[in-house]
């Protein structure tokens, strides 16, 4: 079995395409889109990231808010750069790129963005949203997720779902999306992590697996159960490479594969633009 490739630059590039259109919409309408970013420290990947966030802004015509901290900064000094973009009517919706060089500091940081510009979905507030089941700010990842799937064929509506990894910005949140009850979700959700026992068999019982723990080959062909749809959310530099959760033999047994880049990733960002272009019509409203 050779399987099909999850395109997610293919799909993140129709949506952009779709978001410019919107765009163009709302700022006929006198309506200015923007997204805010706030970078603390100068850890290579987040600040790669937040760079091709911009660069996607820049296509599709929002425009781009961006504040850089040092390593040293204080909580008060990130909390002040919150708050700037929580008053500035331009800034539609913003982020803290996580993680934080202190991660003591990120409770609180999220805390103080305004839940109607969290355009990561990590509020309290909007997560309780999701665990409700209500309409809100879905996080990027899990939302981006989703789409792939649904937009590929895949429905995970009364699957058993696997997702390894609890992190607050996938794992946790990916897995109450997918078992709520809002439109195309109901799955049967196993959430398991490194402390789990024998792993691999417990993941083979997916039908959709999905890996974010940023464990290079942590998803081994062996666990994969044949014709399951395969998902790597996780991604880890060795040196310049980015490497994958998911090992490549896992395309010989699954039926549908994200590949190692151009998966999630596209798709995330594209799912920012979409969560920025939702709270810009609500701040209309």
């Amino acid at each position: 079995m050779s399987a099909q490739i999850l395109d997610g630059q293919a799909l993140a590039t129709e949506m952009k395409l779709d978001a410019k259109r919107r765009v163009d919409e709302l700022k006929a309408s006198g309506v200015d889109v923007g997204l805010g970013t706030v970078l603390v420290g100068d850890d290579g990947p987040s600040s790669n990231y937040v760079a091709m966030k911009h660069s996607d802004c820049a296509e599709v015509g929002i425009a781009s808010f961006h504040r850089h901290l040092p390593a040293s900064a204080s909580l008060a000094q990130i909390l002040d750069v919150v708050d700037e973009f929580n008053e500035t009517p331009e800034v539609s919706a913003f982020l803290v790129q996580l993680p934080l060089p202190r991660p003591e500091f990120e409770e609180v940081v999220l805390e103080r963005i305004r839940p109607t510009k969290d355009v990561d979905g990590l509020h309290p507030m909007n997560l309780g949203k999701l665990v409700m089941s209500r309409p809100g700010p879905l996080p990027c990842t899990p939302a981006g997720i989703l789409k792939l799937l649904q937009h590929n064929g895949v429905s995970v509506e009364g699957k058993r779902v696997v997702v390894v990894g609890r992190g607050l910005t996938v794992g946790r949140p990916l897995a109450l999306l997918l078992s709520s009850t809002l439109p195309g979700c109901n799955a049967a959700v196993t959430v398991v992590h490194s402390r789990v026992k024998d792993l691999g068999s417990v993941i083979r019982e997916g039908e959709v697996v999905v890996s974010a723990t940023g464990v290079p080959g942590i998803i081994k062909k062996e666990y994969i159960r044949p014709g399951a749809v395969v998902v790597g959310a996780g991604t880890f530099f060795v040196g310049r490479k980015l490497i994958s959760d998911v090992e490549e033999s896992v395309a010989e047994v699954a039926s549908m594969i994200t590949p190692r880049i151009g998966g999630v990733g596209p798709m995330t960002r594209a799912m920012l633009i979409e969560n920025t272009l939702l709270a810009a019509v609500q701040g209309r409203n």
